[in-house]
């Protein structure tokens, strides 16, 4: 288990995930398991939970944190894709619509209703796991930033 993030206005976010049970799937093959842990008051998800992507290439889902800067809430989703890296690592073309999927099939479903309302949401793809803030120049990690509008995942170019 990794503790994640402290929640002082969102007790009640990822209040799907956090049941300890399989999330209902939104399509063949999707849903994640997740534990519940609680550190009050910090949550923990269980790491290297399986999430199917479009690719059909094998991620897990690592971590998510979320910060408040001045300008809104950015709730960080962090997965690992061991194919992304290695002697021969799949291109971002080739990824990309996994995490747009990402963002609207995981985070976007989740973040429903949490406060502080998401301002963006980043969705990251690293090749193993990494310290968060670690740039580890070594490991291919691929980042892709989205606004929250409707309940749908908007890309928002950096």
């Amino acid at each position: 288990m990794k503790v994640i993030h402290r929640l002082r206005r969102a007790p009640d976010l990822f209040r799907g995930l956090m049941t300890g049970r399989e999330v209902p799937a939104r399509g063949p093959g999707r849903g994640l398991l997740l534990a519940l842990c609680l550190a009050d008051p910090a949550f923990a998800l269980a790491e290297s939970a399986p999430v199917a992507v479009p690719s059909g290439m094998p991620v897990a889902f690592h971590d998510m944190r979320m910060d408040a800067p001045g300008e809104g809430a950015i709730y960080r989703f962090r997965f690992v894709a061991p194919e992304i890296g290695g002697d021969s690592p799949r291109p971002y073309e080739e990824v990309s619509g996994d995490m747009d999927f990402l963002c609207q099939d995981v985070a976007a479903g989740e973040l429903a209703g949490a406060e502080p309302v998401p301002a963006r949401i980043v969705i990251s793809l690293m090749a193993e796991p990494v310290e968060f803030g670690d740039p580890s120049p070594g490991i291919r990690q691929y980042f892709e930033a989205y606004s929250l509008r409707d309940g749908r995942c908007i890309w928002e170019a950096f």
